[in-house]
């Protein structure tokens, strides 16, 4: 999950991604579109989605006697089940869902048996159902997601461009922001940074630029890209002598929001002005965290600087959950530090931790997203159930 900057082979922007036509989730050969799809033309009778091969998808298990309570859940049902708990009898395993590759899922489970009988996932903590979300009738107003960390290769990029594919796949409307001089978000979408002529730098420096003018359509339906390149850097010095500067991207962000329900936000691996002005703009901010040591070090400085914006300048900014990446649970190193970070977070850490696998570096130099790229890989289904744990936690709120 390097956040690296190969150049990508495809995915050209405005072009379909592999298996997607352009008119939209028809032919898409994503397993989540067609189970979205599927659930949408079923009758109210329907308690599971079929996947491929005929095998009952997202049933709540221990349930087969068909009742209403084990149809798919629907956030605007007020009687639905709280986000978090545990109901008796309903379940969400990840393992019914997709077709399991056995050489990813051996690095989730050191004890798969255990994991199914007990219910437990690889936080160590009960995993909570995650209903497959309904769809919305219009965009808008967004939630900005800030994803940030100080240290570099812990899997920002990545995990920007998969949640928000994914959660372009379940019907939302996503525009992905590349605030990271690197540009590595932008060439993760098969963008070259160095053909651009208008970037995120221009929408912030020069006045009168609409947000239309800099925007990029992507391979994936429903998610947009404000792209970055080298030039990006030079704002951070150039924003020093400006009134307000820690909050020019969030005035730039401001004709958008109307248009996306999420807007996620890359940061750069520092704590410079850049990152101050993601977390000025954004409500939320997820925190990806390798399951290494030196990641887990960086950690108290980074909730030191979401504290002090949070007092300082965006009074509505929250730590909505840190991410545990490149996880091998067949290392002790790997489960003692993950370990450590959900005694220490508690509830802020994500019940959804993501494996290594090379798919993802695979991704990068092919330039789209895992959940097209392999869409039936356990990688792939892991960031849709973090998708999904997104949207029920900003549904729980």
């Amino acid at each position: 999950m390097n956040e690296s900057t190969f150049s990508p082979g495809g995915g050209r922007p405005g072009a379909p991604a592999r298996g997607q036509e352009s008119s939209g989730s028809e032919g898409v050969g994503s397993v989540a579109v067609r189970t979205f799809a599927a659930h949408q033309n079923a009758a109210p009778t329907t308690t599971a989605q079929q996947s491929m091969d005929g095998r009952q998808v997202n049933a709540m298990a221990g349930n087969s006697a068909g009742d209403e309570s084990a149809e798919l859940a629907d956030y605007s049902d007020p009687h639905r089940v709280p986000y978090g708990e545990l109901p008796e009898g309903h379940f969400y395993d990840p393992d019914a869902e997709y077709e399991p590759d056995p050489e990813y899922a051996a690095t989730l489970a050191p004890d798969a048996a255990r994991q199914r009988r007990e219910r437990i996932g690889p936080t160590g903590r009960p995993l909570p159902y995650f209903p497959i979300p309904g769809p919305v009738s219009e965009p808008g107003p967004a939630k900005i997601i800030a994803m940030c960390n100080q240290k570099g290769g812990v899997g920002k990029t990545t995990s920007a461009i998969n949640l928000g594919a994914a959660l372009a796949e379940y019907g939302r409307r996503v525009l992905l922001v590349d605030f990271d001089p690197q540009g590595a978000l932008s060439v993760g979408l098969g963008v070259n940074p160095m053909e651009l002529e208008l970037t995120v730098y221009n929408l912030l420096m020069e006045r009168g630029l609409a947000p239309d003018e800099v925007l990029l359509k992507t391979a994936v339906a429903g998610m947009d890209l404000l792209p970055s390149n080298i030039d990006l850097s030079a704002a951070e010095v150039q924003l020093v002598s400006e009134v307000a500067r820690e909050s020019t991207l969030q005035r730039a962000l401001q004709p958008l929001l109307n248009d996306y329900d999420f807007i996620v936000i890359d940061c750069q691996p520092s704590l410079g002005l850049l990152t101050v002005n993601a977390l000025t703009a954004a409500h939320k901010v997820i925190v990806p965290l390798e399951c290494e040591f030196f990641a887990l070090r960086g950690v108290a400085l980074l909730t030191e600087t979401i504290e002090k914006v949070q007092e300082r300048l965006n009074p509505e900014l929250e730590l909505d959950g840190i991410l545990a990446t490149m996880y091998d649970s067949r290392t002790v190193h790997s489960r003692e530090v993950l370990a450590r970070v959900v005694e220490a977070f508690d509830d802020n850490v994500y019940h959804t931790v993501i494996g290594r696998t090379v798919r993802f570096p695979e991704t990068t130099v092919a330039g789209e997203p895992i959940t097209t790229y392999a869409s039936n890989s356990v990688g792939a289904a892991a960031y849709r159930q973090l998708a999904r744990e997104v949207l029920a936690r900003c549904h729980a709120e």
